[in-house]
């Protein structure tokens, strides 16, 4: 018997596919910490880097897969 695979049958894409899932859901896990840092940000520092909180307001309501 032999323990050969036949070429046709092996999957070649389930490596990069999951490195692409892994990828996304490291971006989703940034985009969600760092919006939920933003809420911690003081008028001083909003100040700084001009944003207001309404600006911080609504990036914080996004969706985490919502860039």
């Amino acid at each position: 018997m032999s323990t050969l695979t036949h070429n046709s049958m092996t999957n070649h894409h389930a490596p990069g596919l999951i490195q692409q899932i892994g990828e996304t859901l490291h971006v989703w896990h940034e985009r969600y910490r760092t919006r939920r840092e933003l809420t911690n940000w003081t008028a001083r520092d909003l100040h700084d880097v001009g944003l207001s909180w309404t600006d911080i307001a609504y990036e914080a309501d996004k969706p985490f897969w919502r860039a």
